[in-house]
């Protein structure tokens, strides 16, 4: 039986609106497959012991300023590591805090620069007013598995991330990288950086399968086709959210 390693990271700190339950949806359609699953937590201090790049997919949810300082040494610490595996195709997953870490830096509302981990050339700003933030539902179009699809999340942050070359999609509503932005989120092949809380992948099976797809692919070494599963409800849910969403935004047009 096929097994996909996962290591998620600091999942006691970084899980903010239900994040860790994209790992739960990977391991869920992984198992209906008839694959299985070891999802391995990293906690500060673990960096040591951590072999990043015997894993398929790492995983980093969000999380506010307070624990993004409290982490980032340790983080930082495991750069190397990290950026090895990035090297060697291991598939990241960054959610908003996860994002911001993964640029050049984040400076926060009260002016304090968190250094990131500069894998990419992004950085992030945050207003020194606090309720200045991008809050609430968005859309984005994404090419994913050649077409093109629509992707349903929650955003809430203060930071404004500038310099991204490759965005993950086109906004279609709400804010994306920053107030009013035609972009939202990083991309590369092996590489989804994003803002979209909810958790993402409940909301959208395909870019999950898409993961999965991918992980499966660079361990066979050939491209692995994967079964069909029911997700009747899941597109219900997302013709009625797109359909309010969209709609909405046809309106203030």
């Amino acid at each position: 039986m096929k097994t996909l390693r996962i290591l998620h990271m600091y999942p006691n700190m970084l899980d903010l609106y239900g994040d860790s339950g994209n790992m739960e949806i990977i391991a869920y359609r992984l198992r209906m497959r008839g694959y299985a699953c070891i999802k391995d937590s990293y906690t500060i201090g673990d960096g040591e012991k951590t072999d990043f790049s015997s894993y398929d997919l790492i995983y980093l949810g969000g999380g506010a300023d307070f624990e993004q300082q409290l982490l980032a040494d340790d983080l930082l610490s495991c750069r190397d590591k990290i950026k090895a595996a990035y090297d060697n195709g291991t598939f990241m997953l960054m959610i908003c805090g996860g994002y911001q870490l993964m640029g050049q830096y984040y400076k926060d509302s009260n002016g304090e620069k968190i250094p990131g981990l500069g894998l990419f050339d992004y950085y992030t700003v945050a207003s020194t007013n606090k309720r200045e933030r991008c809050i609430g539902n968005i859309v984005i179009e994404s090419e994913i598995g050649g077409e093109s699809y629509k992707i349903i999340g929650f955003e809430n942050h203060g930071g404004m991330t500038d310099n991204v070359s490759t965005p993950f999609g086109k906004v279609l509503f709400g804010n994306g990288n920053k107030f009013g932005s035609d972009t939202e989120g990083y991309r590369e092949k092996n590489v989804i950086c994003t803002y979209l809380h909810g958790p993402l992948l409940a909301k959208n099976p395909k870019l999950a399968d898409h993961i999965i797809g991918y992980c499966l692919s660079r361990q066979a070494g050939e491209a692995v086709s994967l079964k069909a599963l029911n997700d009747e409800l899941e597109e219900k849910c997302r013709e009625v959210m797109l359909g309010r969403l969209l709609t909405e935004t046809d309106r203030k047009r």
